[in-house]
């Protein structure tokens, strides 16, 4: 095994070092930002570290008191969360079998190629279509309706990240179990499942990081608790003249939350399916 220098090691410390600093540095400043008093938020100068914590705000963030902004806010949660899991299931579900007959059948990409191109369209080509598509339903104001649009944002992209992944499973195998008398959902429940399973897990998890942090929809489609997601009730937050910035800042982190859980528990899943095919044997 090849040594490395000294120097060399030393550069490769520092670099990850200043990585972790530029990504951890604005969520450190946003937690500090929800413990501190309002004085300490409009102190010059800034003050880097409050006097006092106060952990105040996340218990009125999360009481379930009647009209309250914590009743407001964990019933927006409560929408995120129904929304996000929604669509993320009945994306996996239509891309993992479109993602295989893509893969597995060449000439039809170009119906890919399409779909995704629609990527390139700005949201609000699209607002008004789905606006009258969602009235015409009675799916305004609705988890189930704002859910069916996020769905056709991730399909494509959920699609396309499943079709690559199939593409690195060599089909002889699947052949392979066919010849030994398998039928074609026996071989993708032996074979093919499983050795997708990394890349079904990092689709699952781009497609509710997605899901979560969408704004512009949920603000369109949505006005009340019925169905307004964590981002469009953090735009609520600081819409008044007087906003306490340190219950936004509150907000954010208990938003951040559960995207940072979930990322935790499929670290290892996401990190092979971010590599799965870069390497062919």
């Amino acid at each position: 095994m090849e040594r490395k220098s000294p120097v060399f090691t030393a550069f490769i410390h520092i670099c990850a070092i200043l990585l972790a600093v530029v990504i951890l540095a604005p969520l450190a400043w946003l937690f500090v930002m929800s413990i501190s008093p309002a004085a300490d938020l409009a102190a010059k100068p800034l003050r880097w570290w409050p006097q006092a914590a106060d952990f105040s705000r996340y218990a009125q963030l999360l009481s379930r008191a009647e009209n309250s902004a914590g009743a407001a806010f964990t019933a927006s949660l409560r929408n995120s969360l129904e929304v996000a899991g929604m669509a993320t299931l009945a994306a996996i579900l239509l891309a993992v079998p479109g993602g295989w007959a893509v893969s597995r059948t060449p000439s039809v990409g170009w119906s890919l190629s399409m779909v995704i191109a629609t990527y390139m369209l700005p949201p609000v080509a699209l607002s008004v279509p789905l606006y009258m598509g969602l009235s015409y339903l009675g799916l305004l104001n609705n988890v189930f309706g704002l859910a069916l649009i996020y769905l056709t944002i991730l399909a494509p992209f959920t699609t396309w990240l499943m079709k690559s992944g199939f593409d690195s499973i060599p089909r002889e195998i699947e052949a392979a179990a066919m010849i030994d008398g398998a039928g074609l959902l026996q071989t993708w429940r032996i074979i093919t499942l499983p050795l997708a399973a990394p890349v079904v897990a990092t689709s699952a998890l781009f497609a509710v990081l997605l899901a979560w942090d969408e704004f512009f929809y949920a603000l369109l489609f949505t006005s009340d608790q019925r169905a307004k997601t964590l981002t469009v009730a953090i735009a609520d937050l600081a819409g008044g003249r007087v906003s306490d910035y340190g219950l936004i800042a509150t907000a954010g982190v208990l938003a951040a939350l559960p995207p940072v859980l979930i990322g935790l528990a499929m670290q290892r899943a996401l990190i092979s399916g971010l590599t799965s095919g870069g390497v062919k044997g």
